[in-house]
């Protein structure tokens, strides 16, 4: 499909939940989807900006494809502006390395090259390059592999029905459960993340669900238990909840790092709440 519309002289851009209103020559709020006059391009595509093979649990996944290798890809931009992203160097930047143009099929290549059973699109918000993703995808599933999208789950309708039988498994965020907060502090809209998550598990693609608790900002006990609540309540209490620790980063240098104490705290009532996965992020083993 194609990922725009008109709207008298502008055009709409269809990738994620902003909906941009773009006049000729100007760019959407990822930064990297531009109105070039007829349509509207994606400036990444073909041109990740970073390329590595994890463990498919660094993404985190924990219950899609286990002890297995994943062939990780990201570009530059994101549709969001969070102030403590962990990736930043890549999603708040729009510098994009022409370097070298990676076709659909030499990624793929890649990820058979490397014995990966899947490709991961990760690192900033793959959302932003989806017309990149569909391409590959297409053929990654043509070649047996499996598709996994790494987001903040702000993908606009058009793209979230999109996903059904193309994406296989996603790690979406839940960055807060206030919606104030999303719309000033992050340049989203929580509802819409609510929605996706629903209509992906209603839809089959195996879904798992990060939260970086972040100290000041999304560490009460009752934003807390309002995150587990509706994960057990809309989603079903087999979902994975990735609770993860924050460190200081990017525009929130002055914050302390997420204590050991809050993220057991939060595993202990999420497990009131019912849930049954509850997995503790960016902290050691022993420290929990």
């Amino acid at each position: 499909m194609q990922y725009f519309k008109k709207d008298a002289a502008k055009l709409i851009c269809l990738l994620c939940g902003h909906y941009c209103k773009l006049k000729e020559g100007q760019t959407g709020r990822c930064g990297v989807n531009k109105n070039t006059g007829e349509k509207i391009e994606c400036l990444v595509y073909g041109y990740p900006n970073a390329m590595n093979i994890d463990p498919v649990e660094k993404k985190p996944l924990y219950h899609f494809l286990p002890n297995t290798q994943t062939f990780s890809i990201g570009t530059v931009g994101c549709n969001f502006k969070c102030s403590f992203c962990q990736n930043w160097q890549l999603s708040q930047t729009h510098d994009i390395d022409k370097s070298r143009y990676f076709s659909p099929q030499d990624i793929v290549d890649l990820a058979i090259e490397y014995n990966c059973p899947s490709i991961s699109y990760t690192y900033n918000e793959p959302t932003i390059f989806f017309p990149y993703i569909v391409d590959i995808a297409k053929l990654a599933h043509q070649n047996g592999l499996k598709n996994i999208m790494v987001s903040n789950g702000f993908e606009s309708t058009e793209v979230s029905h999109e996903m059904v039988g193309l994406i296989d498994a996603v790690n979406i965020d839940i960055k807060s459960f206030n919606e104030k907060y999303y719309k000033k502090h992050l340049g989203g809209k929580l509802a819409n993340i609510l929605e996706n998550l629903k209509f992906f598990v209603q839809n089959n693609i195996h879904v798992e669900i990060t939260t970086l608790i972040v100290p000041t900002q999304n560490d009460s006990e009752d934003e807390i238990r309002q995150i587990a609540s509706f994960i057990a309540n809309e989603l079903g209490v087999n979902i994975p909840w990735h609770i993860s620790a924050f460190h200081p980063d990017y525009k929130e240098l002055d914050l302390p790092p997420t204590s050991i104490e809050i993220l057991k705290k939060a595993r202990d009532i999420s497990e009131k709440c019912g849930l049954e996965k509850v997995y503790l992020g960016n902290v050691r083993i022993d420290d929990e």
